[in-house]
C-alpha cells in the first residue's frame, strides 16, 4: 500500500470563529454536523469535505471558500 502523503490545505476555522465571537459547538449546530467532524477540519486532519458542508460553513460564517481554507507554500 502506497504511502499516503500530507495535503497543504489549511483550514482557518479558529480565526473565522474567533473574528465572529461564535462557538465550535454553535456553528456545528447551525451547519448541521457534528462537533467532532468540526473538531477534525479545524484541527487540519481532514482528509475530505463535502461540498454542501463547505457551502453551509462558508454561509453561517458569511465567508468566501478562500478565507477557510488555503493552500499551504
Amino acid at each position: 500500500m502506497p504511502v499516503e502523503e500530507p495535503h497543504r490545505v489549511e483550514c482557518h476555522l479558529d480565526r473565522l470563529l474567533q473574528e465572529r465571537g461564535m462557538t465550535l459547538a454553535a456553528l456545528a449546530e447551525e451547519v448541521g454536523v457534528t462537533v467532532v467532524n468540526l473538531s477534525v477540519l479545524k484541527n487540519n486532519r481532514a482528509k475530505a469535505i463535502r461540498f454542501s458542508t463547505l457551502t453551509a460553513l462558508c454561509e453561517v460564517l458569511g465567508c468566501e471558500v478562500g478565507d477557510l481554507l488555503t493552500v499551504a507554500d
